[in-house]
């Protein structure tokens, strides 16, 4: 064992030592946490690596988790290899991230490993999904678009608050009407002090007025009368939610109109009926007859004015008033005389006198597809009349028997030209039981009660 002794050895060991503390501490101070452990290899593409450095940590969450392995050019683009440790399994979802460490420009790779669920990303393979977020090139070019945004709005501020740019710009309006205001309120406000003074005393008294009302602390001051007001109302609210209650549970007139069932429903029953009546009422057509005949045996006009009342489509009412002028017919009598040897000598003479009338006519009709039948009272005597229609009511053919005494039979053609407006001829006690057949010639004017409503909405008020 003397060699132990010898220098060699000594030399030797002080060698092993010192390097092997050398590697020690070469460990402590690297950066790659991978560097005695299984690591995995991959590599991303940058259009830079501005502030990369080769053997700059990869971190994850902050933490270190590999190195940057080597740092190329491909195709145009930084190619940047890492090494990470295997316990930090990447997937194909993987992320690349570049931070800045500060101010200066360094700056490290942040990656985030992938979703848990998606496949492992294969050794050595890209890296697709890359960030650029750390770089101070980026952050200074944006900074310089925000400089020149605020540059060109200095500039245009600038412009738009001196004379020549006012009109130009609509800053610059805005301060020029701006000016011409404040400069109307001055010259108004200078003008009118006197008033301005006579308002702002005004206002005075008014508040002043306020203040003793509402601090007026006597019997009959606000202060004491608003409490008994507040008391008043609570006793009155008290007797509405008495009632209300007596209504709610039944009680009195009113609260069994409401919760009784058997009267609302009687109710309900008899606002239906009053408003079916109303209902049919306005369903009642109305119309106004106007129309004047000229009667060529008598030559004189016969005049009839008329309401025609349709309640329904099969049926009607009907009144007339009519100003006949052949309403008396008077004659004269024969004049006879006695002649020599007993001989009657007859000068027969007759003269027809017509006398003017007022004659009412009342009738009751009934539609039935094209023919109308009508009874009741014409021109003052119990008739009847008979109606037909053509050509889709436009013609209108009748024949009328009153006057049963001495029948007068009257035929009449009536034919609706345009807007209410007709025309009708026909002949007048055509058996001429009354001394009166005469034909005649008319026209007249027949309103319902929708062209009345068009009339009085074109009447000026």
């Amino acid at each position: 064992m003397g060699w132990i002794k010898t220098i060699e050895f000594k030399v030797g060991s002080l060698v092993v030592m010192v390097g092997g503390l050398l590697a020690a501490m070469s460990m402590q101070v690297s950066d790659d946490p991978a560097f005695l452990s299984r690591k995995q290899h991959a590599y991303f593409l940058l259009p830079s690596a501005n502030g990369l450095i080769k053997g700059s940590a990869v971190k994850s969450a902050g933490i270190p988790v590999g190195v940057i392995k080597d740092i190329t050019l491909q195709n145009g683009q930084a190619r940047i290899d890492i090494s990470i440790k295997a316990d930090v399994p990447l997937k194909t979802s993987a992320v690349v991230g570049i931070q800045s460490m500060g101010i200066l420009g360094d700056k490290h790779v942040e990656i985030f490993a992938g979703q848990e669920t998606d496949p492992p990303l294969a050794d050595g393979a890209q890296i697709l999904n890359v960030k650029d977020q750390g770089s101070l090139d980026n952050i200074i070019a944006k900074v310089g678009d925000i400089a020149d945004s605020l540059k060109k709005v200095s500039d245009n501020l600038a412009e738009a608050v001196t004379e020549d740019g006012t009109q130009k710009h609509i800053l610059g309006r805005i301060v020029q009407n701006i000016e011409k205001l404040t400069g109307d309120i001055s010259q108004m406000t200078g003008e009118n002090k006197q008033q301005i003074g006579e308002i702002v005393d005004q206002v005075h008294d008014i508040t002043t007025s306020l203040n003793q009302l509402i601090n007026d602390e006597s019997e009959e001051g606000f202060k004491k009368t608003w409490k008994r007001t507040m008391v008043r109302i609570d006793n009155t609210m008290k007797n509405i939610d008495e009632v209300t209650g007596k209504v709610n549970r039944g009680e009195g007139t009113i609260g069994k109109l409401i919760n009784d069932e058997t009267t609302v429903e009687e109710l309900n029953t008899a606002i239906q009926g009053v408003s079916s009546l109303f209902d049919g009422a306005s369903r009642i057509q109305t119309a106004f007859d106007f129309h004047a005949d000229y009667l060529g045996e008598i030559e004189e006009t016969k005049t009839n004015i008329g309401i025609h009342i349709q309640p329904g489509l099969d049926r009607f009412y009907y009144i007339g008033i009519i100003d006949d002028p052949a309403g008396v017919v008077r004659e004269t009598n024969t004049v006879s005389e006695v002649g020599g040897g007993g001989a009657v000598i007859s000068d027969v003479d007759e003269t027809k006198t017509y006398k003017n009338r007022t004659k009412f006519t009342l009738l009751y009709g009934m539609n039935f597809w094209d023919f109308t039948v009508r009874g009741g009272i014409i021109e003052d005597r119990g008739g009847l009349g008979l109606d037909y229609n053509f050509f889709r009511k436009k013609l209108k053919l009748s024949v009328e028997a009153f006057d049963f005494d001495k029948t007068n039979l009257r035929f009449n053609a009536r034919y609706n030209v345009m807007w209410g407006i007709y025309v009708q001829a026909g002949v007048e006690d055509a058996l001429d039981n009354n001394n009166r057949q005469s034909g005649y010639l008319g026209a007249g004017l027949f309103l319902t009660n929708d062209d009345l409503k068009l009339l009085l909405t074109k009447v000026p008020m």
